[in-house]
C-alpha cells in the first residue's frame, strides 16, 4: 500500500515550500517538519487502512488526533517533540484547509501535550577555558588543533551556534571586529568579535595547508572538504571525557556559556538577545534562571545560614 496519494504528496510538497519561501525556514527546519508530517501520515495510514490522501484527512477527528498522540508516546516520543509534531502537524491542516476548503478546527484544536522547558546547561568559567585549551591536545597537526580550537572560540567568545562558525568563508577573514552572521531563518545580526577569537581564526589560518579563495569554507576537514559539525562534536567528546565533564558539554553548551558568563558578568539581557541572534526575549530569559540558580547553589552551599 503506498503511504501517499499523488495529490497528498503534491500537497506535502506545497506546504514545505511555503514553509521554505514565506517564513525563511532553515534547511533543517524543513527537514524536521517533513520528518513530523510523514511520521503522522503513516499512522494515519495505518489507523485508517487505506492510502493517505485528501479526503481521509478530511475526516480525522479528535479521537483520531488522540490515538496518534498515544501511539507516539508509546514508542517513547518525548513530550517536547510531540508538541513539536504537532505544531507542524496544525500548520499544515491550516494551509491545506485553506486549500481544499474543508473544516480543520477539530485538529487545530488538538492540545499539545505540556512539557517544561530545559535550563540550558553552561559550562563553568573555567571549565569552558580548559576545554578550548585541551582541545589543541587532541590533534595529530597544528594546523587541525589550530583549527578546533579556533572553532571553539568562536562559539564561546562571540556566542556563535555550530552552524554559523562552519558557515564563515574566506571571504570573511581577516575577522573584523564586528561580524554579519546571517542565523536562523536568514536574521541577520551583528557579531563583537574580541581579540582572542580574531587571533586564534589568524593562526589557523597561517598554518591550513589548502587553497583559499573567498567562497570556499574557513573550516575544513582533513580532506580540504568543509569542516562537519560532527567532526566538533567528536573532538569535544574526547575533551570532555579528559577533563571529566559531562555529557552536557557540547558545542551548543558553549553559546550557553557565552550568554551566562555575559549575564553574571552584569550584561544586559536584550543586548545579550541581540547578540545571539534570538527572536524573542522570552528565549534569552532562560539564562537569568540559570545564573539565579547558580547563586543558590553558592549560597546553599557557603551560607552559615543556608
Amino acid at each position: 500500500m503506498s503511504l501517499l496519494s499523488p495529490a497528498m504528496q503534491d500537497a506535502l510538497a506545497g506546504w514545505l515550500s511555503a514553509q521554505k519561501a514565506l517564513n525563511n525556514a532553515a534547511d533543517n527546519t524543513i527537514t524536521a517538519y517533513q520528518t513530523d508530517l510523514l511520521g503522522f501520515l503513516s499512522f494515519m495510514t495505518r489507523h485508517f487502512g487505506e492510502e493517505t490522501g485528501i479526503a481521509p484527512l478530511t475526516r480525522v477527528g479528535l479521537s483520531d488526533m488522540r490515538a496518534f498522540m498515544a501511539h507516539e508516546r508509546e514508542r517513547g516520543v518525548s513530550a517536547r517533540s510531540l508538541a513539536r509534531s504537532i505544531s507542524a502537524i496544525k500548520s499544515f491542516y491550516r494551509w491545506l484547509a485553506e486549500r481544499e476548503g474543508f473544516d480543520a478546527t477539530t485538529v487545530l484544536s488538538t492540545r499539545a501535550p505540556k512539557f517544561t522547558n530545559k535550563l540550558p546547561r553552561p559550562l563553568a568559567i573555567d571549565a569552558a577555558k580548559a576545554m578550548i585549551e585541551t582541545v589543541e591536545l587532541q590533534a595529530r597537526e597544528d594546523w587541525i588543533a589550530a583549527r578546533d580550537a579556533a572553532v571553539l572560540t568562536l562559539l564561546y567568545g562571540c556566542g556563535l551556534r555550530i552552524s554559523e562558525a562552519l558557515g564563515l568563508t574566506f571571504a570573511d577573514v581577516p575577522l573584523p571586529e564586528v561580524l554579519r552572521i546571517f542565523g536562523k531563518g536568514g536574521k541577520e545580526r551583528l557579531v563583537p568579535v574580541i581579540a582572542p577569537a580574531r587571533n586564534a581564526v589568524g593562526r589557523y589560518c597561517k598554518l591550513m595547508p589548502f587553497a583559499n579563495e573567498p567562497e570556499t569554507p574557513l573550516f575544513r576537514g582533513v580532506r580540504g572538504g568543509a569542516l562537519s559539525a560532527r567532526s566538533i562534536q567528536k573532538v569535544m567528546e574526547q575533551t570532555r571525557m579528559q577533563l571529566g565533564l559531562p555529557a552536557t558539554a557540547t558545542p551548543h553548551a558553549l553559546r550557553h556559556s557565552f550568554a551566562t558568563h555575559l549575564l553574571g558578568a552584569g550584561g544586559d539581557l536584550r543586548a545579550i538577545q541581540e547578540l545571539l541572534g534570538h527572536a524573542t526575549l522570552s528565549t534569552t530569559q532562560a539564562y537569568t534562571a540559570v545564573d539565579t540558580a547558580r547563586l543558590l547553589e553558592v549560597y546553599e552551599n557557603s551560607h552559615p545560614k543556608a
